[in-house]
């Protein structure tokens, strides 16, 4: 019998959320304490409650992301290889897709921040490369069995790359043209057989 979650259990997960969209949208140094409670729909003294620090919330938000991408890709995933889509197919064109391009608040935590999650403390860059070899695994196991496994790693960094720019270029013509190319090259490198 599944026990239900109690009430600061239910409370902690909206914070959670909140600040994993958050951070997604502005960035951990766009992220403060008072601003998440808020658009939680909480006071802000009830977060120490619930984590014993910024940095605390921001790593444990930076994994809840991660998770939720994931949930989400999976899902995804799932619908485009029902259509005939290999598992790489599926991955890439999810990933580089237009939708993603517009959807950094609820899409990949690795695209949204990369950039910043060095300059974090220890315990968020922990959270950080965790997110980033999760992503690679993801890739990993998508590959044709004939690709070589070190190539997770070079498609990862090659999404995540495309996305970002096609995001600094905007959600127009030249950004969604940036995803295309990459979404091509990477298919018929990797998986030129599949049907689509």
């Amino acid at each position: 019998m599944e026990i239900a979650p109690n009430r600061k259990a239910l409370t902690h997960e909206r914070i959670l959320d909140t600040a994993a969209r958050v951070i997604r949208r502005a960035g951990f140094h766009g992220v403060g304490v008072a601003d998440i409670m808020k658009e939680a729909g909480l006071t802000h003294g009830g977060f120490y409650a619930h984590f014993p620090s910024r940095d605390a919330l921001l790593a444990e938000a930076l994994a809840h992301a991660g998770r939720q991408s994931a949930e989400r890709m999976a899902k995804g995933n799932g619908m485009r290889q029902a259509r005939g889509a290999s598992p790489f197919r599926a991955l890439v064109e999810g990933y580089l897709s237009d939708r993603h391009l517009g959807g950094a608040e609820n899409g990949c935590a690795v695209a949204a921040l990369a950039s910043e999650m060095p300059r974090q403390v220890p315990d968020v860059r922990a959270a950080s490369a965790q997110s980033v070899r999760s992503l690679i695994e993801l890739v990993e196991k998508s590959l044709p069995a004939d690709a070589a496994g070190a190539s997770a790693a070079a498609i990862a960094s090659q999404m995540v790359g495309a996305l970002q720019l096609a995001r600094a270029l905007g959600e127009g013509p030249e950004g969604k043209a940036l995803l295309e190319v990459n979404r091509k090259a990477l298919l018929s490198q990797f998986d030129p057989a599949s049907s689509h």
